[in-house]
């Protein structure tokens, strides 16, 4: 499953899968294959944010690119399921 990630309360869901759970995140500002806020020092990349500006880590095989895609990905019904965030 393909699942786009919104602004605030949707960025937490990744914090919550299991291993055994087959889900691919989103972020509308230009990740696949999103992963949860980083555990310790270790994890941390400071350029490596999600659409809310908090940090994120990138699961293996993951890759970037433009915003505009991203949307052209959401926009296009390629993604299984979008979690829309509010303020």
């Amino acid at each position: 499953m393909y699942v786009n990630l919104g602004i605030g309360i949707p960025t937490l869901c990744a914090n919550f899968l299991t291993p055994e759970m087959q889900v691919t995140f989103q972020s509308e500002n230009g990740y696949l294959g999103m992963g949860g806020y980083p555990n310790d020092q270790h994890e941390l990349d400071c350029d490596l944010i999600n659409a809310g500006k908090y940090p994120v880590t990138l699961k293996p095989g993951g890759c970037f690119f433009r915003s505009s895609e991203s949307f052209a990905m959401i926009r296009g019904g390629h993604m299984d399921l979008t979690m829309l965030g509010a303020l």
